[in-house]
């Protein structure tokens, strides 16, 4: 009898903050079958950000399930990515007594502000590749310890989304090490948790998942899963890394000197390299894709959202979905937005100052600015910001020969231009299969074997265009750069008092 063929799809499920996607992926790089299912991001007090677990439990094996019944194909396995620095706190048989914490979630900024303040703060930043920020799992941890004491000491384990999804699906509490290389609580050098993270943390070791490799294979699935998402039971399941990491895989920046730029709603930059480590500052994070390939980097806050807004406050007129309008607005105000810089910090800011401290301004503005060079330098800015996290990723000793892009800003010629201008560098922009579903099936696709090695993603991500950026332009914008980071310095002091201010200041429009 003839050898069976030995089926080569896999499914990429990538847990977004915002919705999931999962895709079927061949060895070859094409698409199969896909679906996203969406859900909210609630913020029931002023600086939560958190989501039901089950919602996201729901999104998934529903996605799953379609994907499943558009394939014809044999499913070799499902591999997973999801967005990092989730947390959420379970009972002893795995039910959730805290809703998920996600990274955009702002609560325990005092308690990141005191670990980021004491000497043995960057220290453990070091150790751990994770700032002290509030993003972070490590601060979040604190403050249930301090504001939720009750709740915190009837807490049998931590874990992150991805952690109890495949706990459900599997029902085997693991974590890889790329989710826990953001947590700020595993030594990035050892694969191991870090005891005085853990100390600082007031939890043990036992009320952690124990950490695997983001290449290890879960035996299958529960019966109740098989049946929900319509896959065999004993479908293998990898267990796959976090967003960031699989980005740069799903852009095929997975050599180092290989930048990879996103730019949706926030943004980030990422270098992949073969060791751990962070610059001396403490600018990058440092987060883990395998054991010989890691990423170094850092997140905006503040990317495709502060076009969003420049629409709502600046030119209503157009609309909403008004994107296009927008960068033509843009478009008509000259490169330097004729010597006005806005800090684009509407939603505080990650790197590379890791503060949740600093806001939005605009410096330099004349009777002679009108709302296109108010829109053209909030464009700048973001671009501005991600220059400044290239010069840590430099800063850490990386060497930058090549930049990857994508993201939904990546449509706009004005934008792609604007991006090469502001860094400096060629920018290439991928078409196909990109992002972090594409990364996880990659990543999967080398657990399973049926790929020699996630290297093959630099050859199967195809770039359909490079732009070089203007030697003009550059100039302009490499002369504002350095005006554009002390700013952020300048304004602490300021940022500080408003802070303070803020609970006495009245907030909203007034009606009538």
């Amino acid at each position: 009898m003839p050898q069976e063929t030995r089926p080569e799809v896999v499914i990429g499920v990538d847990i977004g903050t915002t919705s999931t996607k999962v895709v079927a992926y061949g060895a070859n790089g094409r698409q199969f079958a896909s679906h996203t299912a969406g859900y909210p991001l609630d913020d029931p007090q002023p600086g939560y950000a958190e989501q039901d677990p089950q919602v996201i439990l729901d999104a998934v094996l529903i996605s799953i399930r379609a994907v499943v019944a558009e394939l014809s194909e044999p499913v070799a396995g499902l591999s997973f990515g999801s967005a990092m620095h989730s947390l959420i706190g379970l009972d002893a048989d795995g039910v959730p007594l805290t809703r998920s914490v996600t990274w955009a979630d702002a609560r325990s900024t005092r308690q990141a502000e005191r670990l980021r303040a004491v000497p043995s703060g960057l220290a453990l930043h070091r150790r751990t590749g994770t700032p002290m920020h509030p993003m972070a799992p490590l601060p979040k941890l604190l403050w249930f310890a301090e504001q939720e004491p009750k709740l915190f000491e009837r807490v049998a384990h931590w874990v992150g989304i991805k952690d109890w999804v495949l706990l459900r699906l599997c029902e085997v509490l693991v974590t890889d090490h790329s989710v826990a290389s953001g947590t700020g609580l595993m030594d990035i050098h050892k694969l191991e948790w870090d005891s005085e993270a853990l100390a600082i943390a007031g939890i043990t070791e036992e009320q952690l998942p124990q950490l695997v490799s983001t290449t290890a294979v879960l035996p299958g699935l529960t019966p109740q899963a098989a049946a929900a998402t319509g896959l065999p039971q004993r479908t293998p399941v990898v267990v796959g890394a976090g967003d960031g990491p699989l980005a740069n895989l799903g852009l095929g920046a997975v050599h180092p000197g290989m930048v990879a730029c996103s730019i949706g709603t926030s943004g980030a930059m990422r270098v992949m390299v073969e060791r751990p480590g962070v610059d001396p500052l403490g600018g990058v994070f440092c987060y883990a894709l395998t054991e010989d390939r890691w990423t170094v980097g850092g997140a905006i806050n503040n990317g495709g959202i502060v076009l969003r807004w420049a629409g709502e406050a600046l030119a209503p007129d157009l609309g909403a979905h008004s994107e296009e309008e927008l960068v033509a607005l843009a478009a008509r105000a000259p490169v330097g937005s004729g010597g006005l810089i806005m800090l684009p910090y509407l939603h505080s800011e990650r790197a590379p100052h890791w503060s949740a401290l600093p806001r939005g301004a605009y410096v330099g503005l004349t009777h002679g600015h009108r709302r296109e060079h108010l829109v053209r330098a909030a464009l700048e800015g973001v671009c501005q910001q991600l220059a400044l996290v290239l010069s840590s990723v430099r800063a850490a000793g990386n060497e930058v020969r090549e930049v990857r892009a994508g993201g939904g800003f990546a449509r706009s010629g004005l934008w792609r231009q604007m991006l090469a201008d502001v860094l400096g560098l060629p920018v290439s922009f991928a078409t196909g299969p990109e992002g972090s579903s594409f990364g996880a099936a990659m990543l999967g696709m080398q657990a399973l074997g049926l790929i020699p090695s996630i290297d093959v993603a630099f050859d199967l991500v195809r770039i359909e265009e490079t732009v070089r950026p203007d030697p003009a332009a550059a100039a302009t914008y490499a002369a504002l750069l350095p005006l554009f980071a002390e700013l952020y310095e300048a304004l602490v002091p300021t940022f500080t008092s408003m802070r303070r201010m803020a609970p006495g200041l009245p907030t909203g429009l007034i009606q009538g």
